[in-house]
């Protein structure tokens, strides 16, 4: 099952194609039951000796919207590398004052606005199956990241507790969209977060999404409109804010992951979770499975 053992992910979004200060030691490209990955994903060795996985999640050039995103094939190809733990980098429009450009955020709630384009689970096609998804992003590795804030530059803070928005995209949000997520409790939109970070539940992989805010969506009336420009450039900050970051947590997550100590454990959480009847599975779907969940459909 785990060919490469590689235990961590990191899933780079806008603005962040690569990792400095790491030895590469392969590029892969799996070929999953859900066809090929965003791009080559890349294995390298931290500076503290684990494997480490990368994969550019609109591919390197940024060539995907996120509606085209191949997201089952990106999860189910690092799960079968032996990933368990994934930091998902999103660049995101803040919707509120309170998260300036610049700031990261660590959600730990979501609200689906996507329009039912992107193949969302590994189930269906004669397999019913229901993950549980009250708490869509894994405290451990927020808390793990949390704990760094002090290395990040440019006076730039972590919030936390916050909901993100997933909007499909790739236009932005208009004026009266986005006073409705305010209105409803979001906190910062993006058009990524689904459904990477439901494929990753079913597939039993403890993910957490780290924000990087860029602009303030167009809410704010004294504000210019969001631009791509705007956006662009404060990425040039996040995306270096967001290795140091991500270097300054590897160690403790490596840890947490080498123990078995990341809590909540999801290992073992889609075994019971199958609704049809042996005979009556697919016996197609229940191949496909085998990929990321071995024995427990069949």
């Amino acid at each position: 099952m785990a060919h490469h053992d590689v235990k961590i992910a990191v899933i780079g979004g806008s603005g962040l194609y690569n990792l400095d200060n790491f030895e590469v030691i392969e590029e892969v490209n799996p070929e999953t039951p859900w066809g090929f990955p965003s791009d080559k994903i890349i294995i390298a060795k931290s500076p503290h000796g684990s494997k480490i996985a990368f994969l550019a999640r609109h591919g390197r050039g940024h060539y995907l919207t996120p509606t085209e995103v191949p997201v089952r094939a990106n999860i189910a190809a690092l799960k079968h590398l032996g990933v368990e733990a994934i930091v998902a980098f999103s660049a995101v429009g803040s919707l509120r004052e309170e998260i300036p450009p610049c700031d990261f955020v660590l959600p730990d709630q979501l609200i689906d606005r996507t329009r039912g384009l992107r193949p969302s689970t590994y189930f269906g096609e004669g397999l019913v199956a229901h993950a549980g998804f009250a708490d869509p992003f894994h405290k451990g590795i927020a808390d793990l990241v949390e704990a760094q804030a002090h290395v990040l530059e440019h006076n730039s803070k972590i919030h936390r507790n916050k909901t993100a928005v997933c909007m499909e995209g790739p236009a932005f949000s208009t004026r009266a969209e986005s006073h409705m997520y305010r209105s409803w409790g979001g906190d910062v939109i993006n058009m990524s977060a689904l459904p990477e970070a439901k494929l990753a539940r079913e597939a039993e992989i403890a993910y957490q999404m780290v924000c990087m805010s860029t602009d303030y969506d167009c809410w704010r009336i004294e504000e210019e409109a969001v631009t791509v420009e705007t956006v662009m450039q404060n990425m040039v900050n996040n995306s270096s804010n967001a290795k140091t970051l991500l270097m300054a947590v590897l160690p403790s997550l490596e840890d947490a992951v080498a123990k078995g100590t990341l809590e909540p454990k999801l290992k073992g959480t889609m075994k019971f979770s199958g609704m049809t009847a042996k005979e009556k599975r697919n016996p197609e779907t229940v191949q496909k499975l085998e990929y990321i969940l071995p024995g427990y459909f069949s």
